[in-house]
């Protein structure tokens, strides 16, 4: 397996033949909310990544503490990750978690190199930091005292409610460099939300976050992602998920359509034909062109939702996130849906 890059010295116990390595600590615990999950603990070399094709992102550097994640969100283009260190797409990826237990004080010290010039940093474009593992793990608080620490800009992207968990840190982070937050909610329709996000906090927990972090000045954009083709995309539907989104404060909402990236699609496809079989040969139809869905339908869907946003006195603003009023600057999340006719974002 491909765990290489990954890990440093030997641990001190754990299944390490099944990656290859000694330095895997594999772990269950028997308590309800980790049942059927498996982490592999791993002393990670770096925790700073630049993105490939930086030039076409609207960041460059991220930081990811946690690979595969336990929202289980059948569409999630994360997914094809998990293939990279030979893990099962599906399943695998709801249940085998690799936890990154060094994060927090890598960071710290690759923060302090003199070779690091204090780029804006992205968390959560690959799978949420946030996730249920963060409970347990609690790896962010060190990350966000040392990005606070060194006034280091950095943004959130989360569908957790465990942020609110360190509320204090953002705050005191937010007084002394730009931070940006972001709530993922596509829809607050509790029948689809159930099925695609089964491991998520609900639509109306996550607007709480909203709600909470506004109440404590620092402004939270909503990314409506993804609005999922003829399940979300009633008109009623998103007149509501627009409406409560606004309701709860949010300073921005950004639209962003499906995409069935190469191990997401698979896994989506098999749930969507023992779901809702009848939509299979629409969907193929759809995304016959590739992982994303065609213009004409991204811009409508956009372009609706950004007359729902002004009905209801969301911006104009720069989609996604909020900035310190010291330094406005755009979302690190969301370039796409600021144009109708713009390319979707793809995060990695």
């Amino acid at each position: 397996m491909r765990w290489d890059n990954l890990a440093e010295g030997p641990a001190a116990s754990g299944d390490g033949a099944l990656f290859g390595t000694s330095a895997v600590t594999t772990r269950t615990f028997d308590t309800p909310e980790f049942r059927g999950i498996t982490f592999h603990e791993v002393r990670a070399r770096s925790i700073l990544n630049r993105v490939p094709g930086a030039s076409r992102m609207p960041f460059e550097w991220t930081v990811n503490p946690y690979r595969g994640c336990t929202h289980a969100c059948v569409y999630c283009f994360a997914r094809r990750t998990h293939s990279y260190l030979d893990l099962d797409t599906g399943l695998g990826f709801d249940s085998q978690i690799v936890v990154k237990v060094n994060a927090p004080e890598l960071l710290r010290r690759q923060l302090a190199s003199r070779r690091w010039q204090g780029a804006h940093i992205a968390m959560g474009t690959n799978v949420d930091c946030y996730q249920r593992a963060e409970g347990r793990y609690r790896l962010m608080p060190g990350i966000l005292a040392a990005l606070r620490d060194h006034a280091n800009p950095f943004s959130i992207l989360t569908k957790g409610t465990l942020i609110l968990r360190d509320l204090d840190l953002l705050v005191q982070a937010a007084q002394v460099t730009e931070v940006g937050i972001s709530v993922s909610v596509g829809s607050t329709d509790r029948e689809l939300w159930r099925t695609v996000e089964p491991g998520t906090p609900s639509p109306e927990r996550r607007l709480d976050v909203v709600r909470t972090l506004a109440d404590h000045g620092i402004g939270c954009g909503v990314l409506m992602a993804p609005v999922i083709p003829f399940l979300g995309d009633g008109p009623e539907q998103l007149r509501e998920t627009v409406r409560a989104i606004a309701a709860a404060g949010a300073t921005s909402v950004t639209p962003l359509v499906l995409h069935l990236r190469p191990g997401a699609r698979e896994w989506f496809m098999a749930w969507l034909g023992e779901h809702h079989p009848h939509l299979v040969a629409r969907y193929e139809r759809m995304y016959e062109g590739g992982a994303y869905a065609p213009t004409w339908y991204q811009r409508r869907i956009t372009r609706r939702v950004h007359e729902l946003a002004a009905e209801y006195g969301i911006g104009p603003s720069s989609p996604g996130a909020h900035r310190t009023p010291r330094r406005p600057a755009a979302s690190p999340e969301a370039a796409e849906a600021a144009e109708p006719g713009a390319t979707q974002l793809t995060l990695l």
